[in-house]
């Protein structure tokens, strides 16, 4: 039984609490489609390929992480821009996208899928917004094993800044590009840093600090809040779900 797009586009606002974040980009609705949504698609970036794949699998919505329309972007729309909006108003597709709202969900999040894909039990949130997560491993890894476990679970060999040999109990994490939060981070009694990407100045933090740093991989980091979403809509109102993960390499 298809849902109203706008009952749709409700629910997961208030799931989500979209309308308690500041935001680099519109949370929600983006670009509007058909009305009733029964098939719906998830993927990290609405790319042309993943839009692409959307409208050949014939769905009525398409929710991503990462959608369009970011602070300080040129708001033209044209080129690339142009051509992603252009497929989904020629093809009905609703677009709604779920940026810091689903990083920061305590269950369906980017933070909390890649805690419980690691298998680390949280216990804090620190940073901006409160985004970033604390936790701990059930059972202590060297960084090198912790290193290895990472790459089996993410699929994804990480840049480790680090002795191979450190004991690594406590964590910090926030997925994504939140390389800024390291400098709170390493003064929290952590062993480890998680997020997806790492800037020029986290190999000094990393040394001077004693607290080993993990870049996984923005992408790679992202990939299991919307699924999850995906999953639970479908559960909750009876949806066809597709996730598409398109490999990204960064």
């Amino acid at each position: 039984m298809p849902i109203a797009r706008q009952d749709l586009e409700n629910y997961i606002g208030q799931l989500l609490l979209v309308d308690t974040w500041r935001d680099y980009c519109p949370n929600g609705l983006q670009i509007e489609g058909r009305k009733n949504v029964q098939r719906i698609v998830t993927g990290v970036t609405a790319s042309q390929a993943l839009i692409d794949a959307a409208v050949d699998l014939n769905a009525d919505a398409l929710l991503v992480h990462h959608g369009f329309f970011w602070k300080g972007e040129n708001a033209c729309i044209t080129r690339n821009k142009k051509t992603r909006i252009a497929k989904l108003l020629a093809n009905d597709l609703n677009l709604l996208a779920y940026h810091l709202p689903l990083d920061a969900h305590p269950t369906l999040g980017n933070n909390a899928q890649l805690g419980k894909k690691l298998g680390l039990i949280g216990s804090g949130r620190f940073g901006d917004q409160q985004l970033g997560w604390l936790g701990e491993l059930e059972t202590p890894l060297t960084l090198a094993e912790f290193t290895l476990q990472i790459d089996a679970q993410l699929q994804r060999l990480p840049l480790v800044i680090g002795p191979a040999e450190q004991i690594i109990k406590r964590v910090a994490w926030c997925t994504g590009g939140a390389q800024s939060f390291f400098h709170e981070a390493a003064h929290l009694s952590i062993d480890c840093f998680i997020t997806g990407e790492a800037s020029e100045f986290v190999t000094h933090l990393a040394r001077e600090s004693g607290v080993s740093y993990i870049a996984a991989g923005h992408h790679a980091t992202e990939r299991y809040g919307i699924e999850a979403l995906g999953q639970h809509l479908a559960s909750q109102y009876g949806l066809e779900h597709i996730h598409l993960d398109l490999e990204n390499p960064v």
